[in-house]
C-alpha cells in the first residue's frame, strides 16, 4: 500500500513520519520534502531574474516537470496523508486524492487556533501519530 504524505517543504517532521510509515511495512512518497525548505523560494526568485511571471514560471520546463512527478505519484498512491502545518499547496493535493475516492487523513500538530469545518471532507482526522496509524491497520 503506497501512502502519499502531503505536507510543507517546511516541515520537519516528513521523514519522521515517513520512516514510521517505512517501519510499518508501507511504500511511503515523501521524497519530495529533499528539495529543501527553499526550494520554492529559490524557484520564483530565479523565475524573477529571468523576467517571468508566474503564469509563464509555472508553464514552464521545470514546474511541468515537479508537477508531473508529484502527480504520478498522487494518481499511484492509495491513502493520502496531510500533515500539518502546510502550505496552500497541500490543500489542493488533499482535495486532488479525495475527488479520486482514495482514503485521506489529516493529522494536526495540535489543537488549531482557528477552527475550520471543511477538514470533515477528509475520511478522518486525528491529532497524534498512534491514533493515525491505528487507523491505517484497519485500510490494509
Amino acid at each position: 500500500m503506497k501512502i502519499y504524505v502531503i505536507s510543507s517543504l517546511k516541515n520537519p517532521k516528513v521523514p519522521h513520519l515517513g520512516n514510521r510509515l517505512r517501519d510499518l511495512g508501507y511504500d511511503v512518497m515523501d521524497h519530495w520534502w529533499g528539495g529543501g525548505p527553499e526550494a520554492d523560494d529559490c524557484w520564483q526568485e530565479y523565475e524573477r531574474i529571468r523576467g517571468r511571471t508566474y503564469k509563464e514560471a509555472l508553464y514552464d520546463h521545470y514546474a511541468t516537470h515537479i508537477w508531473e512527478y508529484d502527480k504520478r505519484h498522487l494518481d499511484t498512491s492509495d491513502i493520502g496523508i496531510m500533515l500539518l502545518p502546510v502550505g496552500r499547496s497541500a490543500h489542493i493535493e488533499l482535495g486532488y486524492l479525495m475527488g479520486q475516492g482514495k482514503p485521506t487523513f489529516v493529522l494536526f500538530d495540535g489543537e488549531p487556533e482557528r477552527y475550520e469545518v471543511m477538514y470533515r471532507f477528509a475520511t478522518d482526522v486525528f491529532f497524534n501519530q498512534e491514533d493515525l496509524l491505528e487507523e491505517l491497520s484497519k485500510h490494509i
